[in-house]
């Protein structure tokens, strides 16, 4: 047994020893539920009767409100592992992910439930992987009792103790890579008598990507690719409205991730939900004039405060820092959400057309920080109305 493994194997006798809190199994991925019901009743530990298995969703997709009274084990299952998605046309990056999705799965509980935990580790690179729940009270977040490695399995149990909206994110050192990676998500604990009826509920988190682009040799850059650089190459003094003015650098290809630039806070892109332009197009959030919405949106950073903003829309009610036991603010037009932090935002629709979701420290929007929300309905001249058509903002990433 190695260092790590004795160190652990203390670990865990101090917390069975303890309370429900961090209570954890760490075994191989055969046996697993034997050896978990064994440790529980080892250390006393009462479960709620009642158990589920969570329902989990990726962004922008919600699971369903939770309908029942009483606390209940709910059983989430998270994979650490690593995925190369294309995160821009052209552009591909290397994720370290939780359940092969960025962000990854949005999990749904009610106050008092125990939350069981089975991490997993599929990175072949042999990197351990661990999930601190910021809705999780103990050392860590969970992290110290969830750390994994290549094959193995670790089961913990949480008591929820505070409602709100929470991030979760890999802990494992050095941290700061792990969440600029992509191993990030939300959780939502819902207050006893849960939450407000709506609509529709849409999942958003945002997170900046930090790297660089491996070097392309001439040789194997394409006809279209050298065509473009020779023009990027030429002087160019722009449109006049700041496109263009300076040689444009090469973005294609494999991005491959920098501290560096992490330690220096240069983001190369800012999205939302893990892809560039991945709620534009095809992908706007879809709703209906005469609905009411409610946004998840988490800031999972690791390094900006976001200014979170929808263009054409005022927040009928926003609760701050995901605080879901104080009363909401009214009437807002934009709301601060730190890194690691979260809110939640709701907003009635009464015109059709698109709203377009930003951080208003606006010039992100150029480096992906938006995306759209499409309401189909029947005008509304009693709200808004212009004795002229709408005109067309061509080559406008806000108002398209």
């Amino acid at each position: 047994m190695d260092n790590r493994h004795g160190s652990w194997h203390k670990t865990r006798q101090r917390y069975i020893g303890g309370s429900i809190l961090g209570l954890v199994t760490a075994v191989s991925l055969l046996g697993i539920s034997a050896r978990a019901e064994e440790n529980l009743k080892i250390a006393n530990v009462k479960l709620p009767k009642l158990r589920e298995q969570a329902v989990l969703t990726y962004a922008p997709a919600v699971p369903p409100p939770i309908q029942r009274k009483v606390p209940a084990v709910v059983e989430v299952h998270m994979d650490s592992t690593v995925k190369t998605v294309e995160i821009k046309p052209g552009v591909t990056y290397k994720y370290w992910t939780f359940n092969g999705d960025v962000p990854g799965p949005f999990i749904r509980v009610r106050v008092g439930d125990v939350l069981e935990v089975h991490h997993t580790n599929s990175d072949q690179s042999g990197m351990p992987h661990n999930i601190d729940f910021h809705a999780v009270t103990g050392p860590g977040g969970g992290a110290p009792v969830t750390t994994v490695v290549k094959g193995e399995e670790r089961v913990a149990w949480f008591k929820m103790l505070h409602s709100g909206l929470y991030v979760y994110h890999c802990a494992a050192p050095p941290v700061m890579d792990h969440i600029a990676n992509g191993m990030f998500g939300l959780i939502l604990v819902e207050p006893g008598k849960g939450l407000s009826k709506v609509d529709r509920e849409f999942y958003v988190m945002q997170s900046e990507v930090y790297g660089r682009f491996k070097e392309v040799p001439k040789e194997e850059k394409t006809a279209e690719a050298k065509v473009e650089d020779d023009f990027w190459s030429e002087e160019n003094t722009g449109d006049g409205h700041g496109h263009g003015e300076e040689a444009k650098p090469e973005e294609r290809g494999e991005l491959i991730f920098s501290h560096q630039e992490g330690l220096d806070e240069h983001p190369k892109y800012i999205f939302f939900n893990g892809k560039y332009g991945k709620h534009v197009g095809e992908g706007m959030l879809k709703a209906k004039v005469g609905e009411k919405v409610r946004i998840f949106f988490g800031n999972a950073g690791p390094n900006m405060i976001s200014s979170f903003h929808v263009i054409g829309e005022i927040y009928d009610n926003v609760y701050r820092e995901g605080d879901l036991v104080s009363k909401p603010g009214h009437s807002i037009q934009t709301t601060l959400v730190p890194a690691g932090g979260s809110t939640v935002v709701e907003f009635g629709l009464e015109v059709p057309g698109n709203y377009t979701l930003v951080d208003h420290a606006i010039f992100r929007v150029e480096k992906g920080a938006v995306g759209f929300l499409e309401a189909a309905g029947d005008p509304n001249p009693s709200v808004y109305v212009s004795d002229q058509d709408a005109a067309v903002c061509a080559g406008c990433k806000v108002h398209p």
